[in-house]
Parts: structure tokens; C-alpha cells; sequence
């Protein structure tokens, strides 16, 4: 038993760039030995250590409470990490001893988890309403970039809206340092409606420490009138499934899997400490089985929608250059997995087109993805712009093995495999982008040949800038 006197000051150490603990008081000092650690070496407690380096990599405090193991017992401990030049100062309060086992203390943890997995994606910030956590697949479905808005003010993301009485939910929140629900609010960049629900987080001292929050999309395509059938009291709605499921399906599996994901990628990069390796190469198994799970719901729910007779996309002004460029960065940790270089249209370029920004993000977001996976490693996938009459065309190219002419028309079909024993989708994703393209009055095409990669033109409609500027400038 390790018992601390919680009266005792705080504990302040110092962390330089590689994570080791370079200057501790005695309380850090001894609870970083009991945990194997030596002085100059790695900081061995993995939970301070891990709000260390986040806050190195994002250039930001973070405060936080951790529940740190110190023998049979658990200590309850506040952290604040704050940059400095050179690494991370420390501060260490709180040291409460809590027995290693809390199922009482878990259960309202556990009706939080319930009522946050039926968020479309959670998010956290700090006292500054700062980004320090966003659901690693939200950028990918709503169109922006999880990890470039870490760091960045909650504004940011969300531009928030009054409610009836004029006033902004979160910040009577901020005031009170309480809980807050049904702040309305647009996703920027996207249009998108979105409702954001939050409980605070405070420090050992009772100051306002930063939000823990879920994000529910607001803007759900209302399910189109169909002809039914009345047969024994059962309605039955053209086309297959009724439009409510795929929505049902949606809800139902995100949630659960999303977390499945991100505990399991959290067990595979061993954030928490260091684990046997084949339980962290499981953990991956059981990540990327997740994601193929959660890119068949997204498929069948997509599907669903774009072969409705009344499916249309919104005619927006979009800057294609750009949008391959978040695509790019969406793919970038896939494609340093892969040991594949993504070789995007520089900054200074554009290609101004009309089309429908998310679903132009989820077209090359395919194409790219498919590139990056048939490549081999070391290989480059490469993005270029052309201009093509009254089209603009933004052309995807990989060093993969190719596809041999016959198979070319068959790899857009539903389902449509060219070798079912290698591992990929769902044969869906082809499909669906083509389909997408042509609902905004463009296409997809392919040329290539067997051992020559594969070259995929993705085009939509040249829009000719209203000022004067002049396309790739």
C-alpha cells in the first residue's frame, strides 16, 4: 500500500522532446520508480506520458484526470502538461488512493458511454474550448480533417447558432461550469446541421478544465414517398429494404464500432503501456475488421440512397484541386501503413467545378484508397489536374498490377470483384463512385493495362471562375 497525504503540494517534473523524465520532484519522482522507470529515462507512467506527448504534438496545455496503477491500488491523479522549449513541464495534483476495483464508481462512467455511443462522433476540448479529441472516422464521413483541426479552436469546426432566446447554450455553460445540450450549430465547410451535447471536466481545484462532448447530425435526407402495397396489413415499400432501415442499420452499428475502432487501434499502438506483441497485432486484426464492418454499412446505406429513382446531389461551386488535397491528407496514415506515397496537386492549384463537395470528397476518397491499397510498398500513388473541353478532371494513377481490358466495365458493376481472393471492399465502392459522378453530370474511367497500374479520371463539369482566374493558378 502506497498511501499518499493528499495535502501534500503539487508535484511539477519536466519531459524533453523524447519523453524522458528529466527533472522530478520526489512524489513523480518515486511514483515513476515504482512503475520500473530511472531518472533521464523514459516517464514509465503510460498515462502521464501519453497527455505528454499530446500535448508536445499539439503545441497546446491539456489538463486532465488519470487513474494511474501504484501497486494493488489505483491513484486518482489531476495532470496538467503545458509545452515549454524543449519538452513538457508537468504538474501532478490530487494523488487520491482508490482501490483497483470501482464497479459501484463505474456504473454512471458506463450510462455516459450508452448515452455518447448514440452520437454520429465525439469530441473533447480544453479551457480554452481548444480541440484535444475528434472521432478518428468523423472527418472521413462529414468532409474535413480530424487530425488538422486538433489544436484548433471548437469555432473552428462548428459555427455555432443562437437558440430561440438568443443566446449561445455552450457559453452559459463555460459560465456555470456545467453540463450542456441541444447546442445547434453548422458543420463549416460542409453546410452540414449538426446538435452538440457536452458535460464538463473540472481540476482537483474545482476550475473549468474543458469539455466532453458528442455531436448528432441534424440534416438527414428526409426518406422519399414511395408507392406501397398493402398486403395483410404489412406495408411494403419498392426497391428492397424500407428507406427507415438503412437509417436503423446506420445508427445502430456506427456507434458500437467506431468505439470497437478506436479501442482497439488504442491497444495496438500500446498508448497505455507496453503489451505482448501478439496482443497487439490481435488488437490491429480487430481494428481493421472493424473499419471493413464499418465501410460495409456505409456502402449499403449509400447504396440504398443513390438508386432511388429521386436520389439528386447539390450543384455547388467546389474547388477540385482542393478537394483531392483532403482526400489526400484523410489517406495519409493508410498510406504510410502501406509504405505508399501520395503525390497531391501542389496548394497553388485549382480546378473550379460544380458538383456536390461531400460526395466529391467521398469519390476520391475511393479512388485514392483503391490506389493506395493495390500499390505495392515503396510504390506512389499520383493526383493530377487537367482541364478537358467544358470538364474538369482530376486523374488518380497507381504503380498496381492493372486491370486487363474485359475487366475493366466489371469492376464498376454492383458487387463487381475482379479477383475475389484478394483482400479489398465490398465490391460496392466502384459502383457507388461512378454512380455519385454521373448524378453530378460527370463520370469515372479507367485506363490501364496488366502490369501498368491503373490510371482512373475522375470529371465533372468546368465551371469558368467568374473573376478572371485562371485554371492550375
Amino acid at each position: 500500500m502506497n498511501a499518499i497525504d493528499p495535502a501534500m503540494p503539487i508535484a511539477h517534473g519536466f519531459i524533453d522532446s523524447d519523453g524522458r523524465l528529466l527533472d522530478a520532484e520526489p512524489r513523480l519522482a518515486e511514483l515513476n520508480a515504482r512503475a520500473g522507470g530511472t531518472n533521464g529515462g523514459p516517464l514509465a507512467v503510460p498515462q502521464i506520458a501519453t497527455l505528454a506527448r499530446l500535448a508536445h504534438r499539439l503545441g497546446i496545455g491539456i489538463s486532465r484526470n488519470v487513474i494511474a496503477a501504484d501497486g494493488e491500488e489505483d491513484l486518482e491523479l489531476w495532470v496538467r502538461a503545458e509545452p515549454q522549449d524543449g519538452g513538457v513541464r508537468l504538474e501532478v495534483s490530487g494523488w487520491r488512493v482508490r482501490p483497483g476495483w470501482r464497479a459501484a464508481a463505474a456504473e454512471p462512467e458506463r450510462d455516459g458511454d450508452f448515452f455518447r455511443s448514440a452520437a454520429d462522433f465525439l469530441w473533447e476540448t480544453d479551457a480554452s474550448l481548444r480541440i484535444t479529441f475528434l472521432s478518428i472516422e468523423a472527418g472521413a464521413r462529414y468532409g474535413f480533417d480530424s487530425s488538422a483541426m486538433l489544436g484548433q479552436p471548437l469555432t473552428r469546426l462548428f459555427a455555432l447558432s443562437e437558440d430561440e432566446s438568443g443566446n449561445l447554450p455552450i457559453l452559459s455553460a463555460v459560465a456555470a461550469q456545467a453540463r450542456f445540450d441541444g447546442q445547434k450549430a453548422e458543420l463549416r465547410g460542409t453546410g452540414r446541421s449538426v446538435r452538440l451535447d457536452a458535460s464538463p471536466r473540472t481540476d482537483p481545484g474545482g476550475r473549468f478544465a474543458g469539455f466532453v462532448g458528442a455531436a448528432h447530425m441534424l440534416d438527414a435526407a428526409p426518406a422519399p414517398k414511395h408507392d406501397v402495397l398493402e398486403s395483410n396489413d404489412t406495408t411494403i415499400e419498392f426497391g428492397g429494404f424500407p428507406d427507415s432501415f438503412s437509417q436503423r442499420l446506420d445508427r445502430a452499428l456506427r456507434g458500437p464500432l467506431g468505439k470497437i475502432i478506436a479501442n482497439a487501434d488504442s491497444i495496438s499502438a500500446q498508448t497505455e503501456g507496453p503489451i505482448r506483441t501478439d496482443y497487439a497485432e490481435y488488437a490491429s486484426d480487430i481494428a481493421n475488421a472493424g473499419r471493413h464492418l464499418l465501410g460495409l454499412v456505409d456502402d449499403l446505406v449509400d447504396l440504398q440512397a443513390i438508386e432511388r429513382e429521386d436520389f439528386s446531389t447539390t450543384a455547388e461551386e467546389i474547388d477540385l484541386a482542393d478537394v483531392a488535397r483532403r482526400a489526400a491528407g484523410l489517406l495519409a496514415v493508410r498510406a504510410a501503413q502501406a509504405q505508399v506515397r501520395i503525390d497531391k496537386p501542389a496548394a497553388n492549384e485549382t480546378l473550379p467545378v460544380t458538383g456536390e463537395f461531400r460526395r466529391c470528397l467521398q469519390v476520391l476518397v475511393n479512388l485514392i484508397g483503391n490506389a493506395v491499397r493495390y500499390s505495392p510498398g515503396g510504390g506512389q500513388v499520383w493526383i493530377r489536374l487537367e482541364r478537358d473541353g467544358d470538364m474538369g478532371c482530376v486523374i488518380v494513377a497507381d504503380q498496381g498490377k492493372g486491370i486487363a481490358i474485359e475487366d475493366q466495365e466489371r469492376i464498376f458493376e454492383k458487387f463487381g470483384r475482379v479477383d475475389p481472393s484478394e483482400p479489398g471492399g465490398s465490391g460496392l465502392g466502384l459502383y457507388i463512385a461512378r454512380r455519385l459522378a454521373r448524378a453530378m453530370g460527370g463520370d469515372i474511367t479507367v485506363d490501364s493495362a496488366p502490369g501498368m497500374g491503373a490510371r482512373f479520371v475522375f470529371l465533372l463539369p468546368y465551371r469558368d471562375p467568374m473573376r478572371g482566374s485562371a485554371f492550375g493558378v
